[in-house]
This record gives structure tokens, sequence and C-alpha cells, in this order.
């Protein structure tokens, strides 16, 4: 884990210890510094006193919050470290609605709006897909960089169809043939390529160029062209079929960049580049 990152702003100006789990790829956060602003207790004492009766509570209560939760080493007042009470941030959202606050309020609304969404989307899927476009636009991407990011969506779902089919696992089979993809066809895995941009929890996808995305989603219908024909068995099979089609993105890539002079491979993101700019090509390489 990397404590790169041992202190951001959460829930208004208040300061919550976290630190980023490089491996997978998201927050821990100190639940006495969470419990602490949702008390509005200030007393650091008096807000670790609430959490140990309030995880006495909530493990007598059969909750799984209490046995899921980690014990990291965060910084203390004193510059020292210390093992502390961990939660990542769906934990933490538990731990919200566990807590009688004011502060909390806003979001357990928040949580019931997302269940809403999901539920409403599960019905529509269209929904999430206009709710998408909609974010895209306030956050300022151009027109042809959201069509593309639509598509390359219709593309992915298209590709772990076929993953279904094929009797693969979601999470640790869909990341591991994810990466062999992105391995193959850019050089890097799915962790890399977010490193060499300069990413953390964002979504590598909404940080590609048009051309870095156009080669990615070679790369997947490529491999659900082959797997449609094949109809591969299990992981090994998929494997197979998953980096076959990655090569024919990759066989694009090096074509493109020996026409160009240039990488097609952008180091830069989003907040590099400025949204509007990502309908480029990769050539803004440091």
């Amino acid at each position: 884990m990397s404590d790169a990152k041992n202190e951001i702003k959460l829930f208004e100006e208040n300061q919550v210890r976290a630190i980023w789990d490089e491996e997978n790829e998201k927050y821990w956060f100190s639940v006495v510094d969470v419990v602490s602003v949702l008390t509005d207790q200030q007393d650091y004492a008096k807000a670790r006193n609430y959490w140990k009766w309030l995880k006495g509570k909530l493990a007598d209560e059969g909750s799984e919050l209490v046995s899921n939760t980690n014990q990291l080493k965060m910084k203390a007042a004193d510059g020292k470290k210390y093992l502390t009470d961990a939660a990542d941030t769906e934990q933490v959202l538990r731990l919200v609605q566990s807590i009688p606050s004011k502060r909390a309020e806003p979001f357990k609304l928040w949580l019931a709006k997302v269940g809403s969404e999901r539920i409403d989307e599960t019905v529509d899927p269209e929904l999430s897909i206009d709710r998408a476009i909609q974010n895209y636009r306030r956050l300022g991407y151009s027109e042809n960089w959201i069509n593309q990011r639509i598509k390359s969506i219709e593309v992915r779902k298209a590709l772990t169809d076929e993953w279904d089919k094929s009797g693969i696992k979601r999470d640790t089979e869909y990341a591991s043939l994810t990466d062999l993809m992105s391995k193959t066809w850019s050089g890097m895995s799915t962790r890399e390529y977010k490193a060499f941009k300069s990413l953390e929890k964002e979504n590598l996808r909404d940080n590609m160029t048009n051309a870095e995305l156009v080669l990615n989603m070679l790369a997947e219908v490529s491999a659900t062209d082959i797997s449609v024909e094949r109809q591969p068995k299990g992981y090994g099979e998929s494997a197979i079929v998953a980096q076959e089609g990655a090569e024919v993105a990759r066989d694009a890539r090096r074509s493109l960049e020996e026409r160009t002079g240039k990488s097609a491979v952008s180091g830069l993101n989003a907040k590099d580049l400025g949204q509007r700019q990502l309908e480029g090509g990769g050539d803004e390489q440091d």
C-alpha cells in the first residue's frame, strides 16, 4: 500500500486520514476520523470511545461491518504511525447509516438516490447510457469523444457477454483477461497504464484519447468476433482468444505509429489534456 496521499478532505472541510491501496485500487479511511466528523466530536479520545461502543453494538447485531474492517498503520498527531481501524468506501457508507447524525443525512439521501437509479437502470439500461452522456458533457468532454466512449461501453459489454458464456468468473478472471489484453496491445497492464497516466481511482478509459479508445475497442471487438466463432470454454481458452484479439490492435497501433512517427499511447490524462482535447490523438507524449 502507498500512503503518498495519507490525508484527504472528506465531509466538508474536515480531514480524514486515508491510505491508497494500490493492489486493490481503493482508499482505506480511518474509522475514528469518520466517526469524529459524523458525531461532530473534536476530542479524539471521545470519538475513539464512541467507535469502541458502536463496534460492540454492531458486533452484537451480527453486522459484517466490524469483521470486514482492516487495521492499517496511519500517522497520528504525534507524527508516529499506529495501527488504526480502517474501512473502504463501501464500509464507510454503511457506517454512515449506523450513526444518527445530521451530517449523515446527505449521504443517506445519496445512497437512496443511487439505489433508485440502479433499479431504474436495470429495468431500462438506456437510462444509464443517457446519464453517462450527460455526466461527460458536464465534465466538458467533446461530443466526438463522448460518442467514442459510449461506443466503447457497448463493445465492452459484448465482450463480457462472451466471457460469461465461456464460464469466466467476474472480478478476478475479468480483471486478468483485461490486463492480458491491455498488456498485449498497449505494452502495459491496466495498473501500469493507469500509473503511466498518473491515475489512481479514476477510470482509465475516461482518460484515453480517441486513438487509445479506438485501439482498445479494436482489441475487444476482435476478441469478441473470434470468441463467437470458436466458442471457447473456461479461462484458458478464453485467454488465448483475448490475446489474439488484442494482437490485432497491437498490430494496428504499430502500423499507426510507423506512419505518424509518434506513440499512439499517451501518458497524459484528462486533467493534463483538458477534456475537450481528448478528441485528438496520442501525440502529447511526455
